[in-house]
């Protein structure tokens, strides 16, 4: 019986996680995690995103910080969340 060769697998890079900021066109915040930024900023511009920013275009990305991982996106994204408003203009600002 002929062995079978290994396929090559393709290993692809490792995408980043990183927590990004959107600010609404009625001037309110939105903050979520992701692995592919472009992607999700344009799934939300199409109402494909999130259902908060449904509607509340345009949409302008303030500000996003690269994650070590998803776990680390998601405690962050929590943290940005617990802020007082004041708070978060300031962490934006910085």
């Amino acid at each position: 019986m002929p062995k079978k060769k290994k396929s090559a697998t393709k290993v692809r890079p490792a995408k980043k996680w990183c927590l990004y900021v959107l600010q609404c066109g009625d001037g309110t915040l939105y903050c979520g995690i992701t692995n592919d930024l472009e992607r999700r900023i344009a799934q939300h511009r199409t109402g494909k995103g999130a259902r908060y920013t449904r509607g509340r275009g345009p949409l302008k990305l303030l500000r996003s910080w690269p994650q070590k991982n998803k776990s680390a996106a998601l405690k962050a994204e929590i943290a940005f969340k617990r802020l007082t408003r004041t708070a978060k203009d300031a962490k934006l600002a910085s």
